[in-house]
């Protein structure tokens, strides 16, 4: 959620949710707007040549929202950030603005999520799925696949994607840009026809733990979000479906399983449901990596549990894939920060573990479970 400074972190201020609003009915000028603003910048854009933008991306509670906070230590480095919400398609002018009008910077304060992170409006965080959602109405439907590949065809969000990333580079006066959006999942082969040197990181989860997370995550977002229309219409409109009332399955294709996941969720096995989903993203990555040897060689796949176990060296891994050079003393600050989180108040029983184990065998080995 962006609106971290209330009390209840999943609560969006009046002002944002009119601005957000504003934008979603008036996108085409919007759209307008930031072509104009490319324009005037174009002088500025055209001595920056994008190199290497980094995608950080998996099904979400995989460790995502740590890795890119690490990257963006990196003072190459730019991210969105939360304070990009609303106007997230003309990211210069917004950022201007936004450092003119700011006098201070509110303390950290625990994310939504109720995890260990902290976060203040100037954080890292996923906010590019507003964009992709300009251009791609069928991103969220579960009825058909959400997947892009390189033979997907879309010139103007290619261009206008580029533009944008140049644009919030300048601003931040960064050369590099670190993505965090776990939907691109299905997009790896058709960013990698965008940029040929994107640099992919796949983070997975052992299925058992990552499950319970997942678990604990939706009922907390669906407990915070009753009688809450703002914190609702705030979700749909940055593109979070992961958890909540407004909940729905990535459907990879026709041998995806989404409308069976939504079915299983629907009856309330959400064990089953989330295993089954669990294998069907991860199933649909290991197929893609396993026929796609140019995507292989780009895409670094990063075990939670090694970056838990094993931070120095996990982390030292993620820079060298990802051609940054480490800031000196960041890998050792985090090596006590990064453990397996002990604040689960859920576990699964002998039959949930069953279950789990029955609908992920087969995925699960892929990735040396």
């Amino acid at each position: 959620m962006s609106e971290i400074a209330q009390p209840n972190p999943f609560q969006v201020t009046g002002w944002a949710h009119a601005l957000g609003g504003l934008v979603e009915r008036h996108k085409p000028t919007l759209l307008r707007l930031a072509a104009l603003e490319t324009r005037l910048l174009d002088e500025q854009l055209a001595g920056r040549p994008l190199r290497a933008p980094v995608y950080i991306s998996g099904l979400a509670r995989a460790g995502t929202t740590i890795l890119l906070e690490i990257l963006s230590r990196h003072p190459a480095v730019a991210t969105h950030q939360y304070r990009d919400y609303p106007l997230i398609l003309v990211p210069y002018w917004w950022d201007r603005l936004l450092r003119y009008m700011e006098t201070k910077t509110a303390a950290p304060r625990t994310r939504a999520h109720g995890d260990r992170i902290q976060v203040t409006q100037h954080s890292p965080e996923a906010m590019e799925e507003a964009i992709w959602m300009a251009f791609f109405e069928h991103l969220h439907d579960q009825r058909v696949s959400n997947v892009l590949d390189r033979s997907t065809s879309n010139p103007a969000f290619a261009a206008f994607y580029r533009e944008h990333i140049g644009k919030l580079l300048l601003a931040r006066g960064a050369a590099r840009y670190v993505s965090k959006a776990n939907y691109n999942v299905t997009r790896f082969a058709y960013l990698q026809e965008v940029f040929p040197d994107a640099r992919f990181v796949l983070p997975v989860r052992q299925p058992e733990t990552h499950l319970v997370s997942l678990m604990r995550q939706h009922r907390r977002f669906c407990e915070g979000l009753a009688d809450n229309p703002k914190g609702r219409e705030h979700l749909r409109r940055v593109g979070h479906f992961e958890f909540g009332p407004e909940r729905r399955a990535i459907n990879t294709g026709p041998e995806g399983r989404a409308a069976g996941v939504a079915e299983l969720w629907a009856r309330g096995e959400e064990v089953r449901g989330w295993a089954r989903y669990w294998a069907s993203v991860h199933g649909f990555l290991a197929a893609q990596l396993a026929r796609d040897d140019t995507l292989r060689c780009a895409v670094m796949v990063l075990r939670y549990e090694d970056l838990c176990a094993e931070p120095e060296a996990t982390l030292a891994a993620l820079f060298a894939h990802v051609e940054l050079e480490p800031p000196a003393g960041l890998i050792e600050a985090y090596r006590g920060k990064l453990a397996a989180p002990s604040y689960y108040d859920q576990r699964l029983t002998d039959e949930e573990a069953a279950i789990v184990a029955e609908e992920t065998a087969e995925v699960r080995r892929r990735f040396g479970y």
